[in-house]
């Protein structure tokens, strides 16, 4: 997919140092904003993750990235799917999973979120996926702009409480 000097694709092998680099440096901004709920992931299990991931020939998930003209990967998405609810909960199975897409700091608000989201949503519905979330954190108040304009609505509340 090319938008201007921009292209998203399927994520590869070559990628991981680069989604490695994306996952440490959205970490960093995520403790920002909530430093008891978020952590720093250690390099070694992203590293296996996407390596995993990108190596999974059955292609549950997917990881698409973009990259600028010059070949450097600026941004990315993972499409994680949701497993169906077991048979006796009163939730309906339907197909689905979460987004969760990172853009290096200066690549945002050139259209990469943008094209990485629509490839996504591309991704997900030729695998007969009907439903994409995307966990966003209250204070983050740009990630819940951006996923807004791009037809994503509040889906209800999560509630939580500590008992330990």
């Amino acid at each position: 997919m090319q938008e201007k000097r921009l292209t998203v694709r399927p994520a590869s092998l070559a990628d991981v140092a680069s989604l490695v680099e994306l996952r440490l440096a959205n970490a960093a901004a995520h403790i920002a904003l909530d430093a008891a709920t978020y952590r720093v992931p250690t390099r070694d299990a992203v590293t296996r993750h996407f390596a995993a991931m990108v190596a999974d020939e059955a292609g549950r998930d997917g990881v698409l990235v973009a990259e600028g003209r010059d070949g450097q990967v600026v941004g990315m998405v993972e499409v994680l799917r949701h497993s169906d609810p077991p048979d006796h909960q009163i939730l309906r199975p339907e197909p689905s999973a979460q987004v969760h897409t990172v853009v290096l700091l200066d690549a945002r608000g050139l259209g990469v979120g943008s094209a990485l989201l629509t490839a996504a949503e591309q991704w997900a519905g030729d695998r007969g996926i009907t439903y994409l979330s995307a966990g966003i954190h209250h204070r983050n108040v740009d990630a819940v702009r951006f996923y807004s304009r791009h037809g994503y609505t509040d889906a209800g509340r999560s509630l939580g409480k500590s008992v330990g």
